[in-house]
Protein backbone atom coordinates (compact mmCIF):
# COMPACT_ATOMS: atom_id res chain seq x y z
CA UNK A 1 0.00 0.00 0.00
CA UNK A 2 1.36 3.56 -1.08
CA UNK A 3 -0.67 5.17 0.93
CA UNK A 4 -4.17 5.82 2.81
CA UNK A 5 -6.74 8.12 2.41
CA UNK A 6 -7.31 8.73 6.17
CA UNK A 7 -4.74 12.16 7.11
CA UNK A 8 -2.96 12.95 9.98
CA UNK A 9 -5.66 14.41 12.78
CA UNK A 10 -7.92 13.13 11.34
CA UNK A 11 -10.93 10.75 13.29
CA UNK A 12 -13.05 7.58 11.98
CA UNK A 13 -16.08 6.77 13.48
CA UNK A 14 -16.82 2.79 12.79
CA UNK A 15 -20.87 2.00 13.75
CA UNK A 16 -22.67 -1.17 13.23
CA UNK A 17 -23.89 -4.38 15.00
CA UNK A 18 -21.79 -6.82 17.44
CA UNK A 19 -19.35 -7.54 14.65
CA UNK A 20 -18.51 -3.70 15.16
CA UNK A 21 -18.58 -3.98 18.72
CA UNK A 22 -16.80 -7.27 20.09
CA UNK A 23 -16.36 -6.24 23.11
CA UNK A 24 -15.33 -2.45 22.88
CA UNK A 25 -18.11 -1.56 25.76
CA UNK A 26 -16.35 -4.09 28.15
CA UNK A 27 -13.08 -5.74 28.78
CA UNK A 28 -11.89 -4.66 25.42
CA UNK A 29 -12.69 -1.13 25.48
CA UNK A 30 -12.50 1.09 23.49
CA UNK A 31 -12.05 -0.43 20.00
CA UNK A 32 -13.04 -4.03 20.90
CA UNK A 33 -11.14 -7.13 20.18
CA UNK A 34 -12.09 -7.17 16.36
CA UNK A 35 -11.60 -5.71 13.35
CA UNK A 36 -11.80 -1.87 14.19
CA UNK A 37 -8.86 -2.30 16.71
CA UNK A 38 -7.01 -4.41 14.07
CA UNK A 39 -7.94 -2.07 11.15
CA UNK A 40 -6.25 0.57 13.99
CA UNK A 41 -3.27 -1.21 14.22
CA UNK A 42 -2.68 -2.20 10.84
CA UNK A 43 -2.93 1.43 9.83
CA UNK A 44 -0.75 2.67 12.96
CA UNK A 45 2.05 0.26 11.64
CA UNK A 46 1.79 0.85 8.11
CA UNK A 47 1.78 4.94 8.85
CA UNK A 48 3.15 5.85 11.97
CA UNK A 49 3.23 9.41 10.96
CA UNK A 50 -0.26 9.30 11.21
CA UNK A 51 -2.33 10.30 14.20
CA UNK A 52 -5.56 9.32 13.64
CA UNK A 53 -8.45 9.05 16.28
CA UNK A 54 -10.62 5.61 16.23
CA UNK A 55 -14.22 5.56 17.24
CA UNK A 56 -16.17 2.56 17.67
CA UNK A 57 -20.01 2.78 18.18
CA UNK A 58 -20.46 -1.03 17.80
CA UNK A 59 -23.71 -2.45 20.06
CA UNK A 60 -24.67 -6.19 19.37
CA UNK A 61 -27.61 -7.06 17.99
CA UNK A 62 -28.05 -3.57 16.08
CA UNK A 63 -30.39 -3.29 12.92
CA UNK A 64 -30.64 -0.41 11.38
CA UNK A 65 -33.69 0.86 12.58
CA UNK A 66 -31.37 0.76 15.94
CA UNK A 67 -28.37 3.12 13.75
CA UNK A 68 -31.35 5.44 13.03
CA UNK A 69 -32.11 6.24 16.61
CA UNK A 70 -28.76 6.66 17.52
CA UNK A 71 -27.55 8.43 14.59
CA UNK A 72 -27.30 11.84 16.54
CA UNK A 73 -25.61 10.95 19.56
CA UNK A 74 -23.11 8.18 18.49
CA UNK A 75 -22.12 9.87 14.55
CA UNK A 76 -23.50 13.53 14.13
CA UNK A 77 -22.11 14.39 17.79
CA UNK A 78 -18.28 13.17 16.74
CA UNK A 79 -18.27 15.36 13.58
CA UNK A 80 -16.21 12.27 12.35
CA UNK A 81 -14.04 12.91 9.15
CA UNK A 82 -14.58 9.63 8.19
CA UNK A 83 -17.55 6.44 8.99
CA UNK A 84 -17.98 3.53 8.48
CA UNK A 85 -21.25 1.47 8.95
CA UNK A 86 -21.26 -2.39 9.20
CA UNK A 87 -25.14 -3.73 9.11
CA UNK A 88 -27.49 -5.84 7.78
CA UNK A 89 -27.51 -9.38 9.70
CA UNK A 90 -29.46 -9.13 12.19
CA UNK A 91 -31.94 -7.26 9.82
CA UNK A 92 -32.32 -10.36 7.64
CA UNK A 93 -32.62 -12.44 10.56
CA UNK A 94 -35.25 -10.61 12.22
CA UNK A 95 -37.47 -10.60 8.95
CA UNK A 96 -36.86 -14.21 8.28
CA UNK A 97 -37.61 -15.17 11.92
CA UNK A 98 -40.68 -12.57 11.84
CA UNK A 99 -39.68 -11.17 15.07
CA UNK A 100 -41.38 -7.92 16.36
CA UNK A 101 -39.48 -5.12 14.88
CA UNK A 102 -38.20 -6.92 12.23
CA UNK A 103 -36.46 -5.12 9.65
CA UNK A 104 -37.68 -6.23 5.77
CA UNK A 105 -35.38 -5.51 2.85
CA UNK A 106 -37.66 -2.62 1.90
CA UNK A 107 -37.35 -1.00 5.90
CA UNK A 108 -33.84 -1.87 5.43
CA UNK A 109 -33.33 0.40 2.19
CA UNK A 110 -35.09 2.99 3.14
CA UNK A 111 -33.61 3.45 6.85
CA UNK A 112 -30.29 2.94 5.00
CA UNK A 113 -31.01 5.96 2.69
CA UNK A 114 -32.12 8.40 5.54
CA UNK A 115 -29.47 8.15 7.08
CA UNK A 116 -26.74 8.17 4.56
CA UNK A 117 -28.56 11.02 3.82
CA UNK A 118 -28.31 12.47 7.37
CA UNK A 119 -24.92 12.40 6.63
CA UNK A 120 -24.39 13.75 3.61
CA UNK A 121 -26.07 16.60 5.05
CA UNK A 122 -24.88 16.95 8.76
CA UNK A 123 -21.42 16.22 7.88
CA UNK A 124 -20.45 15.57 4.49
CA UNK A 125 -17.62 13.48 5.60
CA UNK A 126 -16.52 10.33 3.38
CA UNK A 127 -18.27 6.88 4.18
CA UNK A 128 -17.45 3.47 3.90
CA UNK A 129 -19.99 0.90 3.83
CA UNK A 130 -19.28 -3.09 4.64
CA UNK A 131 -22.11 -5.08 2.98
CA UNK A 132 -23.30 -8.07 5.96
CA UNK A 133 -21.93 -11.49 5.33
CA UNK A 134 -22.85 -15.13 6.39
CA UNK A 135 -19.63 -17.55 6.36
CA UNK A 136 -21.60 -20.88 5.09
CA UNK A 137 -21.88 -22.35 2.05
CA UNK A 138 -25.01 -24.71 2.36
CA UNK A 139 -26.92 -23.95 -0.15
CA UNK A 140 -29.24 -27.40 0.34
CA UNK A 141 -32.36 -25.43 0.52
CA UNK A 142 -33.42 -27.82 3.39
CA UNK A 143 -31.75 -25.36 6.56
CA UNK A 144 -32.09 -22.39 8.40
CA UNK A 145 -28.67 -21.70 7.16
CA UNK A 146 -29.76 -22.22 3.33
CA UNK A 147 -32.64 -19.88 3.56
CA UNK A 148 -30.30 -16.95 5.00
CA UNK A 149 -27.92 -17.11 2.40
CA UNK A 150 -30.27 -17.24 -0.21
CA UNK A 151 -32.16 -13.82 1.18
CA UNK A 152 -28.73 -12.36 1.96
CA UNK A 153 -28.19 -10.96 -1.42
CA UNK A 154 -31.43 -8.80 -1.37
CA UNK A 155 -29.67 -6.97 1.19
CA UNK A 156 -26.31 -7.06 -0.32
CA UNK A 157 -27.76 -5.46 -3.52
CA UNK A 158 -29.31 -2.77 -0.86
CA UNK A 159 -26.25 -1.89 0.44
CA UNK A 160 -24.58 -1.87 -2.57
CA UNK A 161 -27.27 0.53 -4.12
CA UNK A 162 -26.35 2.74 -1.47
CA UNK A 163 -22.88 2.93 -2.01
CA UNK A 164 -23.09 3.78 -6.09
CA UNK A 165 -25.98 6.48 -4.80
CA UNK A 166 -23.93 7.99 -1.94
CA UNK A 167 -20.64 7.48 -3.56
CA UNK A 168 -19.41 5.90 -1.10
CA UNK A 169 -16.50 3.29 -0.25
CA UNK A 170 -17.48 0.01 -0.35
CA UNK A 171 -16.10 -3.40 1.43
CA UNK A 172 -17.88 -6.54 -0.43
CA UNK A 173 -17.24 -8.90 2.69
CA UNK A 174 -19.65 -11.86 1.70
CA UNK A 175 -17.67 -11.98 -1.86
CA UNK A 176 -14.51 -11.77 0.04
CA UNK A 177 -15.45 -14.43 2.91
CA UNK A 178 -17.07 -16.97 -0.28
CA UNK A 179 -13.80 -16.36 -1.98
CA UNK A 180 -12.12 -18.25 0.95
CA UNK A 181 -14.32 -20.94 1.28
CA UNK A 182 -13.24 -22.09 -1.47
CA UNK A 183 -9.82 -22.90 0.04
CA UNK A 184 -11.02 -23.15 3.68
CA UNK A 185 -13.00 -24.59 6.17
CA UNK A 186 -15.57 -21.83 7.28
CA UNK A 187 -14.31 -22.96 10.91
CA UNK A 188 -11.06 -21.71 9.75
CA UNK A 189 -13.01 -17.69 10.32
CA UNK A 190 -15.68 -18.50 12.09
CA UNK A 191 -16.92 -20.65 14.97
CA UNK A 192 -20.52 -20.09 13.48
CA UNK A 193 -21.47 -17.81 10.62
CA UNK A 194 -22.21 -14.52 11.67
CA UNK A 195 -19.79 -14.14 14.16
CA UNK A 196 -16.38 -14.16 13.07
CA UNK A 197 -12.97 -15.69 15.74
CA UNK A 198 -9.47 -13.56 14.59
CA UNK A 199 -8.81 -14.88 11.67
CA UNK A 200 -12.44 -13.58 10.12
CA UNK A 201 -11.59 -10.25 11.87
CA UNK A 202 -8.14 -9.96 10.21
CA UNK A 203 -9.73 -10.35 6.96
CA UNK A 204 -12.12 -7.60 7.43
CA UNK A 205 -9.61 -5.48 8.73
CA UNK A 206 -7.32 -6.46 5.61
CA UNK A 207 -10.19 -5.16 3.07
CA UNK A 208 -11.07 -2.08 5.52
CA UNK A 209 -7.62 -0.55 5.31
CA UNK A 210 -7.36 -1.52 1.41
CA UNK A 211 -10.93 0.17 0.95
CA UNK A 212 -9.34 3.09 2.66
CA UNK A 213 -6.25 3.57 -0.20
Amino acid sequence: MNDIAIQDGQTVLFIGDSITDCGRRGADAPLGSGYVRIASELITSRFPDRKIRYINKGIGGNKVTDLRNRWQDDVVYHRPDWLSIKIGINDLGSYLNQVDGGVAPELFEETYDYILEETKSKLGCPVLLISPFYISRDRSGATSRSRLLENLPRYIEIVERMSEKYDTRLVKTHDIFQNQLKYRDADTFCPEPVHPHQAGHVVIAEAVVEALR
